[in-house]
């Protein structure tokens, strides 16, 4: 028995699930799914942003709100994320002042909170992803803002599942409320004034005690042996369950592993399992956004910023990977696809396991999100591939947008980077500190 079939699931039939390929379905989706809930909305998401797209969406929440005073919405974002401004931005009440604003003015019955993990952003952010709107969970790994959501021209692309599932939406919803809500640590954004870490630091600290223990519930689970879907939490490095999830799901694969990442630095224990599929003959696709789908690059042209290294560093460890299996490159066995399309921006993540088991989730397969932020994730098992066919047209839908590397050539090296990328790399490197940077991206 696989590790994951020791947790109930829920079963499915496959016409209880969708998936959406772009960031304009997602849009248009969660709108009208928002104009039809009759009973629950929850949005966890790690912001709602202050722009066109996030003001779009809360007044939409708001706005059925007041059509149906019986609607219980509930929005949940990153407690630290959401009281700052964008990066470089002066300081400011953050999104939180869109909320509390919305609120003075409109008095409905919608709900926003801040989730605090860590005592401060840089150690951990709330990474949970699913928003529940009467019982079908929209899953993606984006939060909402204009480039998420395609407001304008430019869009970041993600992955959209949708499941009908009122057992599924309960346990999502059961685990907000009980664990989350509940916690005297997650406090209202919407009320001024708002609080501070202060404010709330012991209950904090005990909110990552509970999480570190926490699950979702499975109890109204049976017995199921066709398409079934389980929910998994992750927080901590020893009893992370979607940790452990995901090291099976590398360790189990039979033919071949496909694998979505934004970011490309794997945790070791992931790197190691990879490495040994390699050398078992075992099939395995990774599909990473180029440096300039990141959504950290800035165009060398424009003013630089230091944190627009971390493409960069993210193509040296690529490169260094490349270079070390390139004879795997060469025999077919690994392929590796670099996303780019124009200046849009790729945040795919995920894993498949020989066709029959998939892994959506927020989880970005890096050190940050194997040990700092909170994580979630769904996992379908598919024993009789009722659903491939649409995970199938959702990867080519993205390798349209894909060059296959034939070896490290391919990419580019910190010779060829804008000066003050090659200088601050090589700063980092000559005090030793890039291997603990690697730690926090």
């Amino acid at each position: 028995m696989a590790f994951w079939q020791n947790t109930p699931g829920f079963g499915l039939s496959a016409q209880d699930c969708e998936v959406l390929t772009d960031a304009k379905q997602y849009h248009q989706t969660l709108l009208k799914l928002i104009s039809q809930a009759k009973t629950r909305i929850y949005i966890t998401a790690l912001y709602l942003q202050d722009d066109e797209a996030g003001r779009e969406v809360l007044h939409a929440l708001h706005q059925a709100a007041q059509q149906n005073p019986a609607l219980d919405v509930k929005v949940l974002v990153d407690f630290h994320r959401a009281q700052r401004g964008l990066i470089g931005a002066e300081k400011s009440e953050g999104n939180a002042k869109l909320y509390c604003d919305l609120k003075a003015q409109l008095g409905t019955q919608v709900e926003v909170y801040g989730v605090p993990v860590k005592a401060k952003e840089l150690f951990g952010v709330l990474h949970l992803k699913g928003f529940v709107l009467d019982d079908t969970v929209l899953y993606s790994g984006a939060s909402l803002n204009n480039v998420y959501l395609h407001q304008d021209d430019k869009y970041r692309l993600d992955r959209y599942f949708l499941i009908q599932h009122p057992e599924l939406a309960d346990s999502f919803c059961d685990f907000t409320d009980k664990v989350l809500i509940a916690s005297d640590a997650v406090p209202r954004l919407d009320i001024r004034p708002l609080p501070t870490l202060l404010d709330i630091r012991t209950e904090q600290k005990r909110l990552m005690k509970l999480l570190k223990k926490a699950s979702y519930d499975v109890s109204k689970a049976i017995s199921w042996s066709g398409l079934t879907v389980r929910p998994f939490l992750g927080f901590g490095r020893r009893t992370n369950k979607l940790n452990r999830l995901i090291k099976a799901l590398f360790d189990t694969t039979e033919q071949e592993l496909v694998l979505y990442t934004p970011y490309f630095n794997f945790p070791a224990p992931l790197l190691r399992s990879l490495r040994r599929l390699l050398k078992t003959g075992k099939k395995v696709t990774i599909v990473v956004g180029d440096k300039t789908a990141n959504d950290f690059y800035i165009s060398p042209d424009q003013p630089f910023n230091r944190i627009a290294a971390l493409p960069y560093l993210y193509e040296t460890i690529l490169y260094k990977f490349v270079k070390s299996q390139r004879r795997y490159i060469n025999s077919g066995l690994l392929d590796v696809y670099l996303w780019q399309d124009g200046n849009n921006s790729f945040h795919l993540k995920g894993v498949s396991r020989d066709g029959n088991t998939h892994l959506m989730s927020g989880h970005n397969l890096n050190p940050r999100a194997w040990g700092l932020d909170i994580e979630n994730g769904i996992l379908i098992e598919d024993p009789e591939q009722a659903i491939l066919p649409q995970i199938e047209l959702e990867k080519q839908a993205v390798l349209q947008h894909c060059r296959r590397l034939n070896g490290h050539e391919d990419l580019e090296t910190i010779a060829d980077y804008p000066a003050p990328v090659k200088k601050l790399l090589g700063q980092a490197k000559r005090v030793k500190v890039d291997f603990i940077i690697k730690r926090f991206i």
